[in-house]
């Protein structure tokens, strides 16, 4: 049986790669390399949208139960993690391959205004987190005149 690979177009035409045989050898062992934990891991992605009175983001947070994922806001900041955690094989059942992220993801990013962090909403629902974040009233730019 045939184990399934990534098709890397890169790989083939690399001119110095030491670790790729020692990363095929890891894979025949059972084990994970490095490298295949890193391409693994779980990608939030999102959108940002905006009105005059709140800024609206989507993530991507798919396969993490709501209670695994933490949002913060603070001032113009909002951090987002999730924590993902798989079922352990009982038995006499041993993995083969996987391809599937286990472990704490993290996202961060700065808002051109503050977030009223008292009104803000979230919600979760088929893989997606919703945010509804409210601008804080008086967040305008002012000139300073120089004196």
């Amino acid at each position: 049986m045939a184990l399934p690979t990534r098709w890397n177009p890169l790989r083939q035409i690399s001119r110095f790669d030491p670790l790729g045989e020692l990363e095929d050898v890891f894979r025949s062992l059972g084990s994970r390399s490095l490298p295949r934990e890193v391409e693994n891991a779980l990608e939030m992605r999102m959108d940002i949208t905006e009105d005059d009175k709140a800024y609206k983001v989507s993530v991507d947070v798919p396969g993490v139960r709501k209670e695994n994922i933490d949002v913060n806001v603070q001032g113009n900041q909002v951090l987002i993690s999730a924590e993902v955690r798989r079922e352990q094989n009982k038995g006499e059942e041993r993995q083969i391959y996987t391809e599937r992220y286990e472990g704490r993801a993290f996202r961060s990013f700065s808002l051109p205004a503050e977030v009223d962090s008292e009104a803000a909403k979230a919600e979760y629902d088929g893989g997606v987190l919703r945010l509804t974040l409210p601008k804080k009233p008086g967040n305008g730019s002012k000139r300073l005149p120089i004196n």
